[in-house]
């Protein structure tokens, strides 16, 4: 008499991403941010009322505001994406979703390619109103094409994105998350050429802006401020912006590990 057939665990998924898995991954995320409005409101019109302000700061100098708009157009989404990506998946670590999925077979690619697709969808509504608000409504002056601005703001607010998903996995409550931006975030924005030429700081502080991202996101806005045609160097500093946003997410997806057996 045989035993009977012992019941075989779902079959791990492959390394490749599965589009349907994904996708349906990040239509669940937009469903849950269509009930929070505080949210919505705070990724999409936060950085336009950052840049309304801001031109009329300098209302009696506007070429201040040329000056230093293009760079923060693309400083404000990458900071609003990390606060709201990071809070919000801490939500999912903290209230078990984020472990009932990954008990699924569902692939720690699929899982972090969805978070990145929900959230970048919502990016690519922040930046087009920013820059359009910028250019079109408050007379951003810029030598070069608005849509490579829009480029840069894109890749900014994904790699807020990216940086939101990663640093959560070291957070255990909200607070916590927040505080990693004094971490992760003040010193780029210190070092990234926003306030002086980082070829006139200290040697080893201008060392230290050449591997931190946002210093390539400024240094590609201030191209576009600068230059009618796409240069060598725009195209460097948008490759390595998103370089850096597809490393951190395959960091993200690394430190997707369940906690229960």
């Amino acid at each position: 008499m045989t035993a009977p057939a012992t019941p075989t665990a779902p079959a791990a998924p492959t390394g490749a991403l599965n589009l349907s898995r994904t996708t349906a991954t990040a239509a669940r995320v937009l469903r849950q941010l269509r009930h929070d409005p505080r949210t919505i409101a705070l990724m999409i019109l936060i950085p336009c009322v950052m840049l309304f302000l801001l031109r009329y700061v300098f209302d009696g100098n506007p070429r201040t505001f040329d000056n230093i708009g293009a760079s923060l157009l693309g400083i404000f989404p990458l900071i609003t994406m990390f606060l709201v990506t990071s809070i919000a998946t801490l939500r999912e670590r903290t209230s078990g979703t984020l472990e009932r999925l990954l008990a699924l077979p569902l692939g720690k690619g699929d899982l972090i390619a969805g978070y990145a697709l929900a959230f970048g969808t919502l990016a690519i509504i922040q930046s087009a109103l920013a820059t359009g608000l910028a250019v079109w409504f408050l007379d951003l002056d810029v030598t070069g094409s608005p849509w490579l601005l829009l480029l840069v703001a894109l890749l900014d607010a994904l790699l807020g994105t990216a940086l939101g998903l990663f640093v959560s996995a070291f957070a255990s409550s909200e607070f916590q998350a927040v505080q990693f931006m004094p971490a992760v975030i003040f010193p780029q924005l210190l070092l990234c050429g926003l306030f002086t030429p980082r070829d006139a700081m200290h040697p080893a502080l201008e060392a230290v802006s050449d591997v931190l991202p946002m210093s390539y996101a400024v240094d590609g806005m201030n191209e576009v401020l600068k230059h009618t045609d796409m240069t060598a160097t725009f195209v460097r500093d948008i490759l390595i912006v998103g370089g850096c946003a597809l490393l951190v997410l395959a960091l993200g997806a690394a430190t997707l590990r369940r906690r229960t057996a």
